[in-house]
């Protein structure tokens, strides 16, 4: 199975904030770091989940705790010194630094500069 990253879709409403759109500052970074390098992410599976919970295809994948976005989903458990969680054995990593990191090691996107 290959990692599959999770993103918000790009512009979304809030019901709790009516008549305003958002975006997610995260998923909006790694989209753009998605559009920026292609060929890099080839081996991935992005997966665009609508803002409202529940949010079932991650429930499916990382349980009904674990609804935070982005999240990347390692397809294999060779991610686990990436991973800051784990569902049922499958390892995920929810906090940015990390799953910017986890994006280089694995699938060969430059490095974030510090």
């Amino acid at each position: 199975m290959r990692d599959r990253l999770y993103l918000l879709e790009n512009q979304f409403d809030d019901p709790d904030l009516p008549g305003r759109s958002f975006y997610c500052r995260d998923c909006i970074t790694l989209n753009g770091i998605l559009t920026a390098f292609p060929e890099r992410g080839k081996d991935l599976e992005i997966i665009r989940v609508a803002h409202p919970r529940p949010r079932e295809a991650v429930i499916e994948a990382i349980g009904p705790d674990n609804q935070w976005l982005p999240v990347l989903v390692f397809g294999d458990r060779s991610g686990g010194e990436y991973a800051d969680g784990e569902y049922r054995g499958t390892m995920f990593v929810s906090d940015m630094p990390r799953l910017l990191h986890a994006l280089h090691v694995r699938h060969n996107f430059p490095e974030a500069h510090p």
